[in-house]
């Protein structure tokens, strides 16, 4: 089996940080939103992967080659921003026509039994109630409970199940063609050529498609939804280390190389690798590789990677290598 997670979005919420890095690369409870997701791939024993980048791609590869140098790892750029379906299409040469795939969006997080769904007898779509389904790719079940239509962003109500960004794909050989498919006919919808069509046109093919619910679905696209996640995550596995003169009020990660004195930390707060925090107080924030905080009141805060805090009774939002006083 192998995974193809697109990772080619710029990320343009969550600007200042992603000016300097790619939205998969921050951090959120203690890693890259990247490496939550590889973990779990390991987890489940899958080792290959097809990783289709864009914004920053070089990043995401060194950090990839040097984190998991133990998986068999294919990076496709994407030249173009246009589409998910799109994005999986250019990735066509890397995976087999008999080989299983898990497609896995890269910056969101999920909560989900993956073994229920790469065991399934049949091709799988995660789904999720929403309420505002005018925003995602929505699909209709059949009295049998098979899928039997796909929408992509409905102007109209037809379906409160929206798509939610994984999808287990028995048959890839089908899936390659379809989004052939659309590439060559250029058959677009909002003009970019969305995932949706092409197992759509599966659909039509005789492919059979069963949904799989899921409850844990974690956006990390705006600050507010990345320190939601990043609450969540702490809230299933604390860090066990507690430095000397300081309080920590769990949940909380803190980094075997941060270094922390006379400060309380948590609940909610991650501090990163060779980060630093004295004389603060951190709540329900992020505290990014290699940051200074000092003298400070922290929360619902993101402080980018080498960016510098002193002083501060404040909500901050301070991208990578920048310097805040007071």
């Amino acid at each position: 089996m192998r995974a193809v997670i697109p990772v080619a979005g710029v990320g343009t919420r969550l600007r200042p940080h992603t000016y300097t890095l790619p939205k998969v690369l921050l951090n959120v409870a203690g890693k890259p939103i990247l490496g939550h997701i590889l973990d779990e791939l390991r987890r489940q024993g899958i080792s290959k992967a097809s990783i289709i980048t864009g914004y920053m791609g070089k990043l995401i590869q060194e950090y990839v080659n040097t984190k998991y140098s133990d998986m068999d790892v294919d990076f496709v750029p994407q030249k173009e921003s246009l589409g998910l379906g799109h994005a999986i299409w250019v990735g066509n040469d890397t995976y087999d026509d008999n080989e299983p795939l898990l497609i896995i969006l890269g910056d969101t997080i999920f909560d989900v039994h993956l073994h229920d769904i790469i065991t399934s007898e049949y091709s799988t779509i995660g789904i999720k109630k929403v309420e505002d389904p005018r925003r995602f790719g929505v699909v209709q079940t059949d009295a049998n409970g098979n899928i039997c239509n796909l929408v992509e962003k409905p102007e109209t109500f037809v379906s409160d199940s929206a798509i939610v960004g994984i999808y287990f794909i028995k048959n890839p050989k089908m899936l390659k063609e379809s989004l052939d498919e659309l590439i060559t006919n250029d058959i677009r919808t909002r003009n970019e050529y969305q995932l949706t069509d092409a197992l759509h046109s599966m659909l039509r093919k005789g492919e059979i498609f069963k949904p799989f619910p899921v409850e844990g679905w974690y956006d990390c696209g705006k600050p507010e939804t990345l320190l939601a996640t990043n609450e969540y995550l702490l809230g299933k596995a604390t860090s066990s280390r507690k430095p000397e003169s300081t309080v920590i009020i769990p949940p909380v990660y803190i980094a075997e190389t941060a270094n922390i004195s006379n400060s309380i930390i948590g609940p909610f707060a991650t501090v990163a690798e060779n980060a630093t925090v004295h004389n603060s107080i951190i709540n329900n924030s992020i505290i990014s590789d290699e940051a200074f905080v000092e003298t400070s009141l922290l929360q619902n805060s993101i402080i980018g990677n080498n960016a510098v805090v002193k002083g501060h009774y404040n909500c901050l939002n301070v991208g990578n290598s920048s310097e805040i006083e007071h």
